[in-house]
């Protein structure tokens, strides 16, 4: 059986559709059975694991993993082998859930224990942990279980399998882990430490593979914050590596990795974007992505196209993700990445690719390039980039939609040109629809677009956003559990509330419920900044004509501009006299007295007459070392647009 499987999936196929799984399995973990005949079970399983995703998944339907664990507990090393040469390659296969390794609590000691057997114990048990770590909580299973000590020392090992799948261990356990990552870093391994080891492994003389690995320990253990990122590891090893593995002498499956770990590890840092840039001509040598596959004329082998086509949406993924993180922070950068060969026409037009991947990094892409004022007015409208990102936004999953309503709150500046023709496309409605998302992220993107879009706008647009998002569904936001989506929504009620007439239209139609919804949040058990941006609220509404009335006949609001004028925090203080300076603000000319623009006594404050005693109590509450009163009234004004970074 075992001669007539290998190498062959039909023969495969027809065994496991004559029943030999079940047979075999049993003949596996039969007392009776020799050691002999149970490793000859092993292999031929393992041989049968090695064939199609199918025959993997008939395996595990028969109970394939329990009894090779069990296998495990044997004293004999050849069939200890066998076993799990065979449950490396299910693991290996994506068809097989990862969670099979954890069900059982006595496995994972058990396999770190055989870590010492023999070099193929070794290579094996490190492959299936690599392959088998997903998240978190994997990761401190298997730390817990003391991985990092068991392993450290096979990076040693005279077998170049056994090092690479330690290595590629490593990688997976200090991935976006800071405990993994600091206890490594102090790891010693034959008097060295763990890093330099894998500054070691980065050398030009290493195989690619171990270099690029390597460079991926370091990495994750920089972006973990175990290794500065200003270290020589960093900056003078790890970097220049990364740009290496984006050059064309390398295969497309190496250029790839290394673009994205590249990505990756410049992502936060502006210097290190910045070294990255002028690497090795890094931004023209990522042009080179888009140009697979070839084209068919210089095609003379079917398998090359096979393998260009493959990858060619790969690529093309990883050279937007680096080009991301490249252009993230410095305006230069951005520049010299928009002015490379079409770069704008591939960006556009990876807005539309088949594969979700491609479309996600192609939107993040255009996302870090519309930080630039510069771009939004120059290539982003010549390209008229808002009419494909639109189309992204009526029709995606949520990982592309938080991106892609990211960069149209950058679109909707009021610098943007984009702005009026994305207005006149029916965004209103559709931000308005993302404010009801269960998704947080997308309910902040929502209402911080429309806080952008209704910042210094007529009056018509104000309108349309208050009828498309409802009165209802603003003050739901106003009482949203997350503290963004507050916040956002009080900037929005700010940017709407912004001009006199504008501001007594809107009061004069939806007073009752903003006057409410500013009593409960004044009430509640908020923040000094959403207070703040509450009290903002109120002091714009005190700059209305009509609409400070509704401030001046509710004794309650008077009040609570009185309580946080006597506030111990600054902030609340000055937003509340910037209430009260625009309520005793009166432009028109009659026998009623203005108030000066300064004053020198608080007899000046007393001559503006108004209906409530109240009032004459905050007044007095205003002395000239903290009050000062502009020639003109104080808006709060409106909570100015933002780029969203």
């Amino acid at each position: 059986m075992k001669n007539a499987v290998i190498g062959n999936n039909k023969q495969k196929a027809n065994l496991i559709v004559l029943g030999a799984v079940p047979r075999l399995l049993y003949l596996l973990q039969q007392e009776t059975s020799s050691t002999e005949l149970k490793t000859e079970c092993a292999v031929v399983l393992g041989s049968l694991a090695m064939g199609t995703e199918n025959n993997v998944k008939s395996l595990l339907d028969c109970h394939i993993i329990p009894a090779l664990l069990q296998g495990l507990l044997s004293p004999d090393l050849k069939f200890i082998e066998a076993c799990l040469r065979c449950l490396r390659t299910i693991f290996t296969s994506p068809v097989t859930p990862e969670e099979l390794l954890y069900t059982d609590a006595t496995v994972i000691p058990h396999l770190m224990a055989l870590l010492s057997r023999s070099r193929y114990t070794q290579e094996y048990i490190c492959q299936i942990f690599s392959h088998c770590c997903k998240g978190p909580d994997h990761q401190t299973i298997l730390f817990n279980h003391g991985a990092v000590q068991n392993i450290a020392h096979l990076l040693t090992s005279v077998s170049y399998k056994v090092r690479m799948q330690a290595l590629k261990c490593f990688s997976v356990l200090a991935f976006e882990n800071p405990q993994v990552s600091m206890t490594l870093v102090n790891v010693l391994v034959d008097g060295e430490l763990l890093p330099q080891i894998f500054v070691k492994m980065l050398q030009r003389d290493k195989p690619i593979e171990m270099q690029l690995t390597s460079a991926k320990c370091l990495t994750y253990m920089c972006r973990a914050g175990a290794i500065r990122t200003d270290d020589n590891c960093i900056v003078l090893k790890t970097l220049p590596c990364l740009v290496r593995m984006c050059s064309k002498e390398r295969l497309l499956e190496e250029r790839v990795e290394g673009a994205e770990t590249l990505a990756y590890l410049i992502e936060p840092d502006v210097e290190l974007q910045r070294i990255a840039s002028i690497t090795d001509h890094l931004i023209a040598m990522l042009a080179d992505y888009f140009k697979y596959p070839s084209s068919v004329s210089a095609i003379t082998d079917i398998k090359r196209l096979d393998h260009d086509l493959k990858h060619a949406h790969e690529l093309r993924q990883a050279a937007f993700k680096l080009y991301a993180s490249l252009g993230a922070n410095d305006e230069d950068i951005r520049k010299k990445i928009i002015e490379t060969e079409n770069m704008m026409d591939r960006i556009v037009t990876g807005l539309s690719e088949s594969s979700v991947k491609v479309r996600l990094a192609a939107v993040r892409c255009l996302h870090s390039l519309s930080r630039s004022v510069q771009q939004l007015r120059t290539s982003f409208q010549d390209h008229a980039v808002w009419k494909p990102l639109m189309k992204v936004l009526q029709n995606a999953p949520d990982e592309i939609l938080v991106v892609a309503s990211s960069m149209l709150c950058n679109l909707l500046l009021e610098f943007s040109p984009s702005k009026e023709p994305i207005l006149e496309s029916g965004a209103v409605e559709l931000l308005c629809g993302l404010t009801q998302s269960e998704n947080p992220a997308l309910r902040v993107n929502g209402i911080w677009a429309l806080m952008n879009m209704a910042f210094q706008a007529e009056q018509k647009i104000k309108a349309d956003i208050l009828r498309s998002l409802s009165t209802e569904q603003l003050f739901r936001l106003l009482s949203d559990s997350d503290l963004n989506v507050l916040m956002k929504t009080l900037g929005l009620l700010r940017n709407l509330l912004s001009t006199r007439p504008h501001i007594d239209k809107i009061m004069s139609t939806h007073g009752k419920q903003i006057m409410q919804a500013v009593t409960l949040i004044l009430e509640g058990e908020h923040n000094i900044e959403v207070k703040e941006q509450t009290l903002c609220i109120l002091a714009n509404i005190a700059d209305g004509t009509t609409a400070k009335e509704l401030i001046m006949t509710n004794d309650d609001i008077l009040q609570k501009i009185k309580y946080y004028m006597g506030h111990s925090h600054v902030k609340l203080q000055l937003a509340a006299m910037f209430c009260i300076s625009n309520l005793i603000w009166n432009e028109e000319e009659g026998p009623r007295r203005h108030c000066s623009s300064t004053w020198r006594d608080k007899s000046t404050l007393g001559a503006c007459e108004h209906p409530t005693s109240l009032l004459k109590e905050v007044q007095e509450l205003a002395s000239f070392d903290s009050f000062y009163l502009h020639k003109s009234p104080w808006t709060a004004g409106s909570c100015f647009a933002k780029a969203i970074w």
